[in-house]
């Protein structure tokens, strides 16, 4: 009852909590036009994605450009017409500070709304952020007609990936194991509510994809490639998702060229 759901910045003011539902690509100018009225609140950042310029996550961007306010991630399994019907969902609140997160855990939870706590904010968005680029290939798979096998082993390869580059940037295994990573992977990579699986079908079916519709993935799979590529991390099926959203290669190619890669040990 007292959640507000504002578009007009000047509810900034009044507010002692702040969930801001932005992307990734618009955060930063977001924070630097609104300073005053978000410095010393608690900032809960709900967009799931990598900053293209930063290869960052939004409490990085939180963090160093509002000091004094207190960076958490919400994120997690969930589709927000679901959340809005009152269906019973679990998501992961990330917050540094364990007593400030208790708190606010308590605040946002409700009946059919179940809050786990983690201090592992890192793990915690890339979870979310990551999870966006895998789905963008499932949706490929299905939508270029190559079956159900195949979205298997993108879903699990491309897990795989998510863990290891989210560790490679000190996040904790067992947070990519949770809501916040395999769950939202689970969620995103096989329902067609989920923007990044339709966007990822129409890339199959070589249709076109509404342009006012904001894909996460589209973006944070350039970015994950990058700081992959920064950290020496292998990420093929990252890789092929920045290729096919670039339009450097079609699906068929994509995945001729994942299945043409050495064999190796799992």
């Amino acid at each position: 009852s007292n959640l507000t759901l504002a578009s007009d910045p000047s509810a900034l003011a009044g507010a002692d909590v702040v969930l801001l539902a932005i992307p990734a690509q618009a955060l930063r100018s977001f924070l630097a036009e609104h300073v005053a009225a978000l410095a010393d609140k608690p900032l809960i950042a709900c967009g799931k994605g990598l900053d293209l310029q930063t290869l960052a996550g939004p409490s990085a961007a939180i963090a160093r450009m509002l000091p004094s306010a207190t960076p958490l991630v919400l994120t997690g399994p969930s589709f927000a017409a679901d959340i809005a019907r009152g269906l019973p969902t679990a998501l992961t609140l990330a917050c540094a500070d364990t007593s400030e997160g208790e708190r606010l855990q308590a605040l946002l939870s409700t009946a059919v709304l179940r809050l786990y706590r983690t201090t592992d904010l890192v793990g915690a968005e890339l979870g979310g952020a990551l999870k966006n680029v895998i789905a963008i290939a499932c949706g490929a798979c299905i939508g270029g007609g190559f079956g159900e096998s195949a979205r298997a082993a993108l879903l699990t390869r491309g897990f795989a990936e998510m863990r290891r580059l989210a560790q490679a940037c000190g996040a904790e295994e067992s947070t990519l194991m949770g809501l916040s990573g395999l769950g939202d992977l689970v969620l995103t990579a096989t329902s067609e509510g989920s923007r990044n699986m339709r966007y990822g079908l129409a890339l199959g079916r070589g249709e076109s994809f509404d342009k006012a519709v904001t894909v996460e993935g589209v973006a944070t799979a350039r970015a994950a490639r990058d700081l992959g590529a920064r950290l020496g991390i292998d990420l093929p099926v990252t890789q092929a998702v920045a290729a096919l959203v670039e339009g450097r290669v079609g699906v068929g190619e994509a995945l001729r060229r994942l299945l043409d890669r050495p064999l190796r040990a799992e």
